[in-house]
Parts: C-alpha cells; sequence; structure tokens
C-alpha cells in the first residue's frame, strides 16, 4: 500500500503532471467512487489501519491509542509487516521533522506498537530499508510504503516544489523496484499493490458516512488477479479498503470494516 496526500480524483486522473498515476490506473483497476473518512489526515490514518477515526479530529502527536490495529491481526495471523517512511530519522521514531511527520504513521499512535521497542524497530522503519529487504528478497507479506510530506503533495501549498510531478516520478521508481521483486515471483505468489490518497480536497461522502466527509479519492488496484483496464464504479471508504484485506486473509473485521455500508471489494476479481 503506498498512500499520497490531499487530492481529489478529479485532480490526478487525467492531470498531465501524473503520467504514472494515470498509466497505471488505465492499465489496472480504478475505484472510481471511492471515499476518505474525513478531514484532516491523521483519522483517516487511523480509520484504514484501526477501522474507527477514535473520535480524533486533528492531526495531534500525543494522543496514542490503546487498541487492535491491522498490524497486530497480521502478526497474530503468522504472516510478516513492515511500514516503510522516507525521511523517518530512524525506526520507531517519535515526532516531526522538517519532511516527515508523524500524521502520516499510523502504526506510531498504536500502544501495542510503540510501547513495545523489540517490535517496533523491527516493523516501522525508514524507507531505505525497503530496497535492502527486496534485495534480500525479504519483502514482508504486507508493506505499506509512506513518501515524505514534500513528495506526498502534503506540503504543495506551502512549497511549489513538492507537486504532484515530483510525486510522480517517484512513485515510478518505487513501482520499478517493486516489479522487479515481484513479477517473478507473480505465477506462484499472486501480488496486490494498492495506491490511493489520505483524503481529497472536498468533503464527497457516501456509505453511511456523515454529511460531511474527507472527499474522492483514487484509489488503484494493480494484481495479475485484478481485472485489466476496469473501472469500478462501486462505492467504497477507507474501511472497505480494510475490510477486504482482512478478509482476503481470514482476519477478523475491525470496528467500521464489519458495517455493511462499507462494502468489500470484489468487483476487480469476479
Amino acid at each position: 500500500m503506498i498512500v499520497f496526500e490531499n487530492h481529489e480524483l478529479d485532480t490526478v486522473m487525467g492531470n498531465r503532471l501524473m503520467p504514472e498515476f494515470n498509466q497505471l490506473a488505465s492499465k489496472n483497476t480504478l475505484l472510481t467512487q471511492y471515499y476518505a473518512i474525513t478531514h484532516p489526515s491523521l483519522p483517516n490514518y487511523l480509520a484504514l489501519f484501526g477501522g474507527d477515526t477514535f473520535k480524533i479530529t486533528s492531526d495531534c502527536e500525543n494522543c496514542f491509542i490503546n487498541a487492535d490495529n491491522l498490524a497486530d491481526q497480521i502478526e497474530s495471523s503468522g504472516r510478516s509487516w513492515k511500514a516503510y517512511f522516507q525521511d523517518m530519522p530512524r525506526s520507531c521514531f517519535v515526532s516531526d521533522t522538517a519532511t516527515y511527520v508523524q500524521k502520516h504513521n499510523p502504526f506510531m499512535y498504536f500502544d501495542s506498537i510503540r510501547l513495545n521497542p523489540t517490535r517496533c524497530d523491527r516493523s516501522v522503519v525508514p524507507f531505505p530499508q525497503l530496497e535492502t529487504d527486496l534485495s534480500a528478497g525479504n519483502l514482508p507479506d504486507f508493506a505499506y510504503i509512506m513518501p515524505n510530506s514534500c513528495v506526498s503533495t502534503d506540503d504543495i501549498y506551502s512549497d511549489p516544489d513538492c507537486n504532484l510531478s515530483l510525486a510522480d516520478e517517484w512513485l515510478g521508481g518505487v513501482i520499478g523496484m517493486l516489479m522487479d521483486y515481484l513479477n517473478p515471483r507473480a505465477a506462484s505468489e499472486p501480488y496486490l499493490i494498492i495506491l490511493t490518497w489520505d483524503e481529497g480536497q472536498g468533503s464527497h461522502t457516501c456509505c453511511g458516512l456523515p454529511a460531511q466527509a474527507g472527499g474522492r479519492v483514487a484509489t488503484v488496484l494493480d494484481s495479475p488477479l485484478a481485472k485489466s483496464g476496469f473501472r469500478d464504479d462501486t462505492p467504497y471508504t477507507h474501511y472497505s479498503l480494510l475490510k477486504t484485506i482482512e478478509t482476503a486473509w481470514g482476519l477478523p473485521l475491525l470496528g467500521h470494516a464489519a458495517d455493511k455500508n462499507n462494502v468489500l471489494i470484489t468487483a476487480p476479481w469476479e
């Protein structure tokens, strides 16, 4: 899973500044009615991995949570996971730097991860570890990849250099590395690459979310098992994505992932 920041579907799709993203969307599955939960960033990341916003309505740094999360479930099932963060100073780092921001790292908000130094140091790591793991053939079962606050376009309004073109160029490099690793293994180990955005610029909503939600964002699914050149107009949310990952691996549904309004993503594989 790779996540970018703060752009509506309509500002990304067809945008000449994002040829890589648009090519991936056209060749694979694009979810055209996929909605973020709320504003600002942090509650959306928590929703993706915890099934709830936990009543958090800001990008707070000390609002830690004692709750189950997807990483706990993956690990309990005997699978591996790792989160890679561009410009993170060191593994399990708490706080911000000029380009790494804690609000984009939901794992550090869950007590079960942050308060377990061995586990946290192993699984919440700086971005260069991704290339090391790929070279060693050690990509985990679940990998979360987060660009820094400039490349993700979070800083686009304060720094014109932090634009969609920069994000797209970075994405092309990461996808290239992943494909070099995944393609030779695809026949025996099918994969899924998820590209999405934490929230849009608007407050579009669906699926039982509040009247003012997090906007409609472009979400792409790239898998040898999914349809090619397919546009799925089923209404989904971040909770739907969590539900789909959990269901695929036979994990219990967390929080709002269990709600009927947040439907399972099935059309790309039917």
